[in-house]
């Protein structure tokens, strides 16, 4: 699959380790920072809601920041587990949604209808991108490749509530977060062409 990844999905394996024992040796686990992170994105959720952008967008960007370290934590001290790896992918997924869905609330509470319905076809594509990666991993394939993905639809969407530039930035992410999901449709549909051939010779 080509490497189109814009973000690093991960730290620097070797800061990531020292952070990792670091927080480690605070006796917090992986599994509860993962909460501390939703947590967090739920205030910026309502934040969001209450027409407070600016701390909504700082409040988003750090915590989802969060969702680097309980990685480095669970590798560093061995807490890793699948359990621990769904837990963590559930709970991201559903801060994006809910942060997502408070700003189609922000709009329609403006009256703009229009930019609600971005919005919430901006969930759509984040939702589609996500279920599409684990679809691949059932079928044996691994699928972290993609032009637009959490890293960087998390980036974008801090950066247009901290700069007030939530209007136009819902509209990229919309755009890039459905046209993601169906590139990765593509490439599942390819590795799979390519996989079934290679099963006939």
């Amino acid at each position: 699959m080509p490497k189109l990844n814009v973000l690093p999905q991960r730290l620097p394996q070797g800061f990531a380790a020292r952070m990792g024992h670091a927080v480690g040796r605070t006796g917090i686990t992986p599994n509860m920072i993962s909460l501390i992170g939703f947590a967090g994105n739920l205030v910026a959720a309502w934040l969001i809601t209450q027409d407070m952008l600016l701390p909504a967008g700082i409040v988003y960007l750090v915590f989802s920041a969060i969702d680097l370290v309980d990685g480095a934590v669970a590798r560093a001290t061995g807490l890793a587990s699948p359990f621990g790896a769904v837990f963590d992918a559930v709970l991201d997924r559903a801060s994006e949604a809910i942060v997502l869905a408070a700003c189609g609330w922000y709009f329609a509470d403006r009256g703009e209808e229009v930019q609600a319905a971005v919005a919430y076809a901006g969930l759509l594509g984040s939702v589609a991108v996500s279920y599409l990666r684990a679809r691949a991993e059932i079928a044996g394939m691994a699928m972290r490749e993609g032009l637009f993905r959490r890293q960087e639809r998390v980036a974008l969407l801090g950066l247009g509530l901290l700069f007030n530039g939530l209007t136009v930035v819902i509209w990229i992410l919309a755009v890039l977060s459905n046209v993601t999901a169906l590139q990765r449709f593509w490439m599942l549909t390819a590795s799979r062409n390519e996989l079934e051939a290679n099963e006939g010779n």
